[in-house]
């Protein structure tokens, strides 16, 4: 429930507004699945909303690739000096405009949208339409003409309150297959490929690359670790916080590939 503390003035509330919004809207519009479009919908904004972060994060990600031949050969150089190493590495990001943090910003501003996101499709989700949900949406509704009575879950055959643990029926498995499946494809886009000339050094220097081979060995386990485990939060939640997860990862591979 809606506490009216600051996160959920700050963040809550607006996108509870904004989901209700969209979804009177496409109602009006008599769009089957209404709420199905509506969480689509506010997917698509607060992507847009978070373009500019995305954005910076693809392109050093870039840079990274472009870099990663002359990072090589700073590791084979200062292989002993682990200090000396991070302090030419620095420099070289410095030259190109790389600041390595922003690799964490991006998932530190995303966090609270998604969990201000979780707050409040569980309103809908996850505690049916009962009186009681409903009068709590209506209580904290900007304008009184986005006051609900009801929501309609379902949407292409899919009850958007249902978990697929919890459905009974076995095309709702398809839902963490397919989020598994994006999120892989997501990773791998993400993850730098490796190029003739740091394969030539990798050769050369086989002798110090135990620590490098045991990341690399982590790094690719960790390519299939985080979207089993994203398939197994998908697998326990509704789907309709899966059908949020899903929209976000397609647009995120458009715009990797475009």
């Amino acid at each position: 429930m809606i506490k009216g503390n600051f996160f959920d003035v700050l963040l809550v509330i607006p996108i509870l507004n904004l989901l209700v919004l969209l979804y009177k809207g496409f109602l009006f519009l008599k769009l089957p699945g209404a709420f199905g479009w509506a969480i689509i919908g506010l997917t698509i904004i607060i992507r847009f909303l978070l373009e500019p972060f995305f954005h910076k994060q693809f392109e050093t990600m870039k840079k990274f690739n472009q870099l990663k031949p002359q990072i090589d050969k700073l590791a084979k150089k200062y292989k002993n000096d682990q200090q000396k190493l991070q302090q030419e590495q620095l420099k070289l990001y410095q030259q190109v405009g790389i600041n390595p943090a922003l690799g964490c910003l991006l998932p530190l501003v995303q966090m609270p949208i998604f969990i201000a996101l979780y707050n409040t499709l569980s309103l809908f989700l996850l505690n049916g339409n009962g009186v009681k949900v409903i009068e709590e949406i209506n209580r904290v509704v900007y304008f009184s003409f986005l006051k609900i009575t009801l929501i309609d879950p379902w949407f292409f055959g899919f009850n958007l309150a249902l978990s697929p643990a919890k459905s009974g029926q076995w095309y709702y498995l398809l839902i963490p297959l397919v989020t598994a499946f994006l999120q892989y494809y997501q990773t791998k886009l993400l993850t730098p490929t490796p190029t003739s000339e740091g394969l030539s050094l990798k050769k050369e220097t086989s002798s110090q690359d135990n620590k490098e081979d045991f990341q690399k060995a982590l790094n690719n386990q960790m390519k299939f670790m985080f979207p089993a485990m994203i398939a197994f939060i998908s697998y326990s939640l509704p789907v309709g916080l899966a059908l949020y997860w899903n929209i976000f990862s397609l647009m995120a591979i458009w715009q990797q590939k475009k």
